[in-house]
């Protein structure tokens, strides 16, 4: 699949400068002593190893590694010019080398994606070098408290940009706003940011002792790549415990589970038109795939009942969920969920179930998974009745808006489905 031309164009100018930063340092190299062409050798081996091991994290469409530390630290002790040769070495060898199978099949594509990699790490460097060079000649010294300052700014202004053209791209290729994805980062992975910049602080302050004193930092620097991995794998693993889930549901109850795949993109196409953030669309959708993963501890007399359920086995079927919210409860990071999940069956007029909320007491999440999980439910067939017609079945979510259903959501979805959007599958 090719690119879109204004990544296309947005990708070419990042590369373009990073070149011309790269011609620039090279009219501005020093002569090495031994020690620092050895830690330049050490520089180069460990970026390599942080770009080829960093995390993909899916949520924001980027990669999350401890390079960041690695060229700071080197920034710090070799000075600006040798640090964006170690950069523009160790990306450009790390990404070739990881999508070298690419490169006969999508060619072009092959080159804009690793000439961004590598010149938004450049032009990131470039300018923390900026900051350092405007306040002390290369290499630069940690002997005072302002010099541990200005090398914070430095390290803030490379995090910055650095997550600024990875959000741009994002946003220009998946459509995700720029904003969101620049705070989410921010906000969920500062505690590593802030123990990288420590970390490339301690390169320069052991590289001060002795080029093998700095070696002691490369513990810490693995166990916080470590700690980056961890998370990720929380995350994968989380996500294949929902899918194991779901293939249970599919195995008892087809319908159940297809039909919860409906009410997930219907709801995200219901949250666009109410101008949700990114954040609250991803919410969303793990929400809406989930909401009916309690009907696991339903028995399956009562689950697939052909008929009218008693009022006993409804007390049961109602407690499902209570138990969908607890499961997702359990599992850390999708916790923000479990209140969306539990009140996806409460009603505007505050009738419904487990807590009789009304109105907008009812969280704003449930109010759109209701809906789709409504108009889902009526255009399939069920053991009680044949599906409607699209028709009817706007028709009938229409009549209880304002009762069962928050009026401004149904608005909402009718917008949607007059489109063509938000066709169940």
């Amino acid at each position: 699949m090719s690119l879109p031309r204004r990544v296309r164009a947005y990708v070419g100018v990042v590369a373009c400068l990073a070149l011309a930063s790269l011609v620039y340092a090279g009219y501005s190299l020093p002569v090495f002593t031994a020690a620092e062409g050895f830690a330049l050798a050490i520089f180069l081996v460990l970026g390599f190893l942080a770009e080829v091991y960093a995390t993909w994290i899916p949520a924001y469409g980027s990669e999350l590694s401890s390079s960041i530390a690695i060229y700071l630290g080197a920034l710090l002790i070799l000075g600006w010019a040798p640090t964006l040769f170690i950069v523009g070495i160790a990306s450009l060898a790390a990404e070739v080398l990881m999508r070298w199978d690419r490169l006969r099949a999508e060619p072009r594509r092959f080159a804009y994606v690793v000439g961004f990699n590598a010149g938004q790490l450049i032009l990131s460097v470039t300018v923390a070098g900026a900051v350092l060079e405007a306040v002390s000649r290369s290499p630069y010294s940690l002997s005072s408290l302002p010099q541990y300052g200005w090398a914070l700014l430095a390290f803030v202004a490379y995090a910055a940009l650095n997550l600024s053209l990875v959000a741009i791209v994002v946003g220009l290729s998946e459509k995700k706003g720029f904003l969101h994805t620049f705070v989410s980062h921010v906000r969920d992975f500062n505690l590593q940011y802030l123990v990288l910049c420590v970390l490339a602080l301690l390169l320069a302050v052991l590289y001060s002792l002795s080029v093998w004193h700095m070696l002691l930092a490369l513990v810490p620097l693995v166990l916080v790549h470590v700690s980056f991995r961890g998370y990720q794998r929380l995350q994968t693993e989380t996500r294949k415990t929902f899918e194991r889930i779901s293939s249970i549901l599919d195995e008892r109850d087809h319908d159940t589970a297809v039909h919860s795949s409906s009410v997930a993109a219907l709801a995200a196409q219901i949250g666009r038109e109410l101008d949700l953030s990114e954040r609250e669309l991803e919410k969303l959708d793990v929400a809406a795939r989930v909401h009916d993963i309690g009907k696991v501890g339903v028995p399956d007399a009562i689950l697939l009942k052909p008929g009218p359920l008693s009022p006993e086995e409804w007390r049961v079927m109602k407690r499902h969920s209570v138990l969908s919210a607890e499961l997702i409860a359990g599992l850390e990071i999708y916790a923000p969920v479990a209140d969306a999940v539990r009140h996806e069956h409460e009603r505007w007029d505050g009738t419904g179930y487990p807590d009789g909320l009304p109105g907008e007491t009812i969280p704003l999440l449930s109010r759109i998974i209701a809906a789709a999980d409504v108009y889902c439910a009526l255009i399939v067939d069920r053991p009680y009745r044949k599906a409607l017609d699209p028709a009817e079945a706007k028709r009938t979510v229409t009549e209880v808006a304002g009762k069962v259903l928050d009026p401004g959501v149904v608005d909402a979805l009718l917008r949607v489905l007059s489109r063509g959007e938000g066709k169940a599958s």
